[in-house]
């Protein structure tokens, strides 16, 4: 494959997360609201928002360093560069660029780390507050996904994420081995608490006691808010697509032909919707974890991750 056609499809990736992370996000409001009994602001209300804060100059609090500005900068890097390694339309990419599970975990703590030192840089209470809940989260988090990761990576002998999806194409029974149910459930949990979802956190709230995410981003406005939100937007598409992709590989484009990509851009975006749409009827019918019961949770996801490495090993 020509490294023209590889760079291709890693854009039309990217693009496809870039357009399509607003519209997911604006489907799970919208689908919380039907369940709700309210009308909804519509699907494309994310991308509304994002064009009005585009066009605001951000204010900085008084105090506030050049982490004001570059946090929100290094996050949505961070996603767009999640969005170029994770193989969500595609198997295929640059040999340079390389989906290997350990860069991909190490991009996702680097936008962790900018999004908890942006809630720290303003000095407020609420910023320090929620930058204490996340990171003591996303030290929970990213020991899970990694290991949730490299048990479906055993069988396949390889850590690159396109090599295993490629390898559950292979060999459709993988899909259903013990082991890798434990593996997607587990990393399905990390995946809802990265993300600041129900029951982790509730991006709706804006209660002291409850706010993790929306606490760091408080004194954020106008364009960095903007790449916040984006950021954000761009990590819980990537990653609901990569679950989605884990549990039903078919569709996913493995060579770069186009309409291979347009199938696979296609059916990843059907995917991924349907598990937004569940995510959000679930998070209608569920309540939020106390603080102090959160860490119990994602240590169980830990445990089911461990498992599923154990289970990986011994039963192939």
């Amino acid at each position: 494959m020509s490294g023209v056609g590889a760079a291709a499809v890693v854009l039309i990736q990217v693009a496809v997360a870039v357009l399509g992370a607003p519209l997911l996000v604006g489907l799970l409001g919208q689908v919380r609201a039907r369940w709700e009994g309210r009308t909804g602001a519509g699907v494309a209300q994310p991308w509304r928002d994002l064009i009005k804060l585009a066009r605001k100059e951000p204010l900085h609090a008084t105090g506030s360093t050049a982490l004001a500005w570059l946090a929100p900068a290094v996050l949505l890097v961070s996603g767009l560069v999640l969005a170029a390694l994770v193989p969500t339309v595609a198997t295929v990419g640059l040999d340079r660029l390389p989906g290997d599970l350990f860069v991909v975990v190490s991009v996702l703590l680097l936008g962790a780390v900018a999004l908890g030192l942006l809630g720290l840089d303003a000095g407020t209470a609420f910023g320090g507050m929620g930058s204490s809940r996340h990171l003591t989260i996303a030290a929970l988090v990213e020991p899970t996904v990694l290991l949730a990761v490299y048990a479906l990576s055993v069988p396949v002998g390889s850590t690159a994420l396109r090599d295993i999806v490629v390898g559950r194409l292979a060999d459709p029974a993988r899909v259903i081995a013990p082991a890798g149910v434990l593996a997607v459930v587990a990393l399905t949990i990390a995946v809802v608490a990265e993300t600041a979802r129900i029951p982790v956190d509730n991006p709706a709230t804006h209660l002291e006691l409850t706010m993790v995410h929306e606490a760091m981003v408080l004194e954020s406005s106008g364009r960095d808010l903007a790449a916040v939100e984006l950021g954000s937007w761009l990590r819980l598409s990537v990653l609901l697509a990569l679950v989605a992709n884990l549990v039903l590989p078919w569709g996913i484009a493995q060579q770069a032909s186009p309409m291979a990509v347009l199938v696979g851009a296609a059916a990843v975006l059907v995917k991924a919707s349907v598990l937004a749409v569940a995510l959000a009827t679930a998070e209608v019918f569920m309540a939020k974890l106390r603080l102090f019961r959160v860490p119990e949770l994602l240590t169980g996801s830990f445990v089911l991750a461990f498992l599923a490495v154990t289970g990986s090993y011994v039963i192939g």
